[in-house]
């Protein structure tokens, strides 16, 4: 891309590191209320399952906002782009900390997923674009650790924060690092992505907030009523024939609001494939291992953070690593690795007990964090460099639309899953109800791995990468 060859290495080494420490604000807050979950729940009388929303809604709301980003990222420069999305992100945050109840809780955390779906498709299609191709692996993986380490971590330092100043006051921090960052992004960052002129197509859009809105809405309301409910078979219904009326729009549009055929390049069709699976398990685990910790082990929020602590090193180390991996021996060995390693950590979780140590499940978190850090930014790097320059955003707007959207139905499928199988076995398992619903609940987190793993098999046939 000519951008990666006009810029000088220490403009790009800034708008580098701004793009690291925003996602890295941004990104924590999409894990964070897992930890201080228990105390909003208190606070507002509410229902584990309700509360679940502000995680796997805020994942909804991002993963409808996405599609929006491709026609964005193509008809507005940079700059200015990318200062709105973080504006937005702040009145979100402002206003979750003045929130008096959950519904204008829930409204502040969709304000914060739209700023948040804005940011993330952006960066990745900046890195992608300020860096030249045997430099992208490592960016990405260096990015990575942003995305993938700080959603990890903040469990750890919203835990302490819950236990000494409260659950707002993890709004408070994540305000004071973002407006930091805006003042330096308004003086680093240049329009460096070209931009077209093109009319919105309002019916796409709205017909694409049907499409991921209803499917992810109707999965996630299976933790709340009956399949054969009008909260679920209608909403899924509507969700599924929007998504079809959606998909032959686009292929039938000179100029798609979502370029969809870029899916026809097998590799990248593959990466999405992968990360849609990543993120459903990802999602699922980082929001189930909280309520393990605390809910049904007892403990405070605090030592649940602590115990997710060394899979943020874990990613720390992994993912700058797996970039640079990438550019040297390409996608296949990474994508397997990562698999077999998913695989492990989550089906050993199946056999934990109320007397296995909660360390247990902290190193097998390593396991799975070490996983997502392979697989995490070479899925995108890879995917994406199949797809030709002019389309990037629109690819990386398609993978991360439903990447998301996939990790906001992993997060309720899996508490659903979780919260059923305790419940129907209560009656025969008495106190142990509860942790046999977390080992039924991991066992289906390891089918999906094990999915993951035979793609990466069978799936990607050449060890270098080659596009």
């Amino acid at each position: 891309m000519s951008t990666a060859k006009t810029l000088t290495d220490k403009k790009r080494t800034m708008i580098f590191l701004n793009i690291v420490v925003t996602c890295i604000a941004s990104s924590m807050l999409s894990t964070a209320l897992t930890t201080a979950l228990p105390a909003i729940l208190n606070d507002f009388q509410i229902s584990v399952t309700t509360g679940q929303w502000l995680t796997s809604g805020f994942s909804l709301a991002a993963g409808i906002v996405m599609p929006l980003t491709a026609f964005l990222i193509t008809r507005f420069p940079t700059r200015r782009l990318y200062l709105s999305g973080l504006s937005l992100f702040i009145l979100g945050l402002v206003l979750c900390v003045t929130a008096p109840n959950f519904p204008l809780l829930m409204v502040a955390r969709i304000l914060q997923a739209g700023g948040n779906g804005i940011l993330t498709a952006m960066s990745q299609v900046i890195i992608l674009s300020i860096y030249p191709p045997e430099k992208r692996g490592t960016a990405m993986g260096w990015y990575g650790l942003s995305v993938s380490a700080a959603p990890i971590i903040a469990p750890v330092l919203a835990g302490m924060i819950v236990d000494v100043l409260g659950w707002r006051a993890i709004f408070y921090l994540t305000i004071g690092i973002t407006l930091i960052a805006l003042l330096q992004a308004w003086f680093i960052f240049d329009d460096v992505l070209e931009t077209t002129k093109q009319t919105f197509d309002v019916v796409s859009f709205i017909i694409s907030i049907f499409a991921f809105g209803g499917i992810t809405l109707g999965v996630g309301n299976l933790g709340s009523y009956n399949l054969v409910s009008p909260q679920v078979l209608l909403t899924l219904l509507i969700g599924c024939i929007a998504a079809i009326f959606f998909v032959r729009r686009q292929l039938h549009l000179e100029h798609p609001f979502l370029e969809l055929r870029v899916l026809k390049s097998k590799n990248y069709m593959l990466s999405v494939i992968g990360s849609i699976l990543l993120y459903f398990v990802m999602m699922g685990s980082s929001m189930i291992m909280p309520l393990y910790v605390q809910t049904i082990m007892g403990y405070s929020a605090t030592f649940s953070g602590l115990v997710s602590a060394p899979g943020s090193v874990a990613v720390a180390l992994i993912s700058p690593l797996a970039g640079k991996l990438y550019d040297k021996i390409g996608m296949k060995l990474l994508f397997i690795g990562g698999s077999i390693f998913l695989c492990i950590s989550n089906i050993s979780l199946f056999f934990i007990t109320m007397d296995s140590s909660v360390w247990v499940a902290g190193i097998l978190n390593v396991v799975r964090c070490a996983a997502i850090g392979c697989l995490m930014m070479p899925l995108v790097t890879w995917g994406t460099s199949f797809v030709k320059t002019e389309f990037t955003a629109h690819a990386t707007a398609l993978l991360t639309s439903l990447r998301t959207i996939s990790g906001a139905i992993g997060t309720a499928v899996f508490v659903g899953i979780m919260n059923f199988v305790a419940t129907y076995s209560a009656e025969t398992l008495g106190a142990n109800a509860p942790i046999h619903g977390l080992n039924v609940t991991f066992l289906c987190m390891g089918l999906v791995s094990v999915l993951l793993l035979l793609i990466g098999i069978f799936g990607i046939k050449s060890k270098k990468h080659t596009p």
